[in-house]
């Protein structure tokens, strides 16, 4: 009596555990979804890559820039995010101009490259 008890207690810790990442897993990439912006790199669950250009969270839908051919998908069809606007270095994005101009005085001598 006492092995089956035991085996029981196993057995429920671990369907406990397995749900609860399942759970964590689902949220995290709700998460990620539901912080889609315009610009983002993503990739669907085909395999297509593209880039977010509008994303309608209320009819579930998002629109994507594959190389100029704009394809609408539903927001399940993201398998993964790539990149998120402002990850690339050196990437042209939103910039503190405030910031960008703290940075350059008169004597500073700028190089082409």
């Amino acid at each position: 009596m006492p092995t089956i008890l035991i085996m029981v207690l196993v057995m429920a810790g671990m369907m406990y555990f397995t749900t609860r990442q399942q759970k964590k897993a689902a949220q995290q990439r709700q998460d990620q979804i539901n912080a889609l912006t315009q610009g983002d790199e993503v990739v669907t669950i085909g395999g297509l890559y593209g880039v977010v250009d509008e994303v309608n969270q209320a009819e579930q839908k998002i629109v994507l820039d594959i190389d100029g051919v704009y394809l609408t998908f539903e927001l399940s069809a993201i398998k993964r995010v790539v990149t998120k606007v402002g990850d690339i270095p050196g990437e042209i994005g939103l910039v503190d101009e405030g910031a960008v101009q703290a940075d350059i005085s008169e004597d500073t001598v700028i190089e082409p490259s």
